[in-house]
């Protein structure tokens, strides 16, 4: 199969299909927005600005220019919308997003004719739909954005080495050399959430990924630090919607929305 430079193509919009290899990816950046979505297994991107996961029937926006790089423990392939910003709205920042069966369709079919389509005639009308439809594709928070102050990274650092770590606020405070008040102070300045809140929502994001994996709901609930599957999995359906075994099951519903909504008051 010919590799396509997405920089180098003609056409304003239009959808790759991609395999890659498991591995942690490697940093780019595209001159076009990018749109995208795993055909199957757990994807997790990359920024500098933090880590959004990717599960199934969801797709992350990555606006122009931002270096990225996109890791999977498994091969997979991608369906990537490329569009240039002035013809769809493109948050300022990564974003994930779920995507419901119509948009799932489109963009597989897009990804059957590449960039070399006539400007006139059915495959710029399907293109034209798929801009008409995502736009309105709801919002997941599936971001755990990282901290800027250097005072923070050692604790992060270890969070994202192991989600399980239960080291208190307090006991953070001591080794890092400031008061638990003040690591409090930049938590939430730094993320918009408590380190209580990013603690958790590492170890929700890093479960996404080990049961996209295909691990246990039981082996997940433990290794990302809970003591028992039953608090692991209400904390997973309070925080997500659904069950874990619901969530990699049923598409996308309304719940992204409504958590969404919750986190921005």
């Amino acid at each position: 199969m010919a590799v396509i430079d997405p920089d180098a193509a003609q056409r304003d919009v239009f959808v790759l299909a991609e395999h890659y290899d498991p591995g942690p990816g490697h940093w780019h950046a595209h001159r076009r927005a990018q749109l995208i979505h795993a055909s199957e297994g757990v994807l997790q991107v990359h920024s500098d600005a933090g880590q959004w996961i990717v599960p199934p029937q969801r797709a992350v926006w990555v606006p122009p220019q931002v270096w990225h790089r996109v890791s999977s423990s498994r091969a997979y392939w991608l369906r990537t919308l490329y569009a240039e910003p002035q013809r769809v709205p493109v948050p300022d920042q990564c974003t994930v997003v779920s995507v419901d069966l119509l948009v799932d369709e489109l963009l597989r079919a897009a990804a059957h004719f590449g960039p070399d389509y006539p400007q006139a005639g059915s495959e710029a009308r399907l293109i034209a739909v798929i801009l008409d439809r995502v736009p309105h594709l709801v919002r997941a928070p599936l971001h755990l954005p990282r901290p800027s102050d250097p005072r923070l990274a050692r604790i992060v650092d270890t969070l994202l080495a192991d989600p399980a770590d239960a080291t208190t606020l307090n006991q953070w405070a001591e080794q890092v050399g400031a008061t638990a008040r003040t690591i409090a102070r930049l938590f939430l300045r730094d993320t918009g959430l408590s380190f209580a809140q990013w603690r958790q929502q590492r170890r929700l994001l890093a479960a996404l990924v080990l049961l996209g994996a295909g691990d246990s709901v039981t082996n997940v609930a433990l290794d990302v630090g809970y003591a028992d599957v039953s608090s692991f999995v209400a904390v997973f359906k309070e925080a997500l919607g659904e069950t874990p075994a619901r969530y990699f099951r049923d598409p996308p519903s309304g719940l992204d929305h409504k958590r969404a909504q919750r986190q921005s008051r």
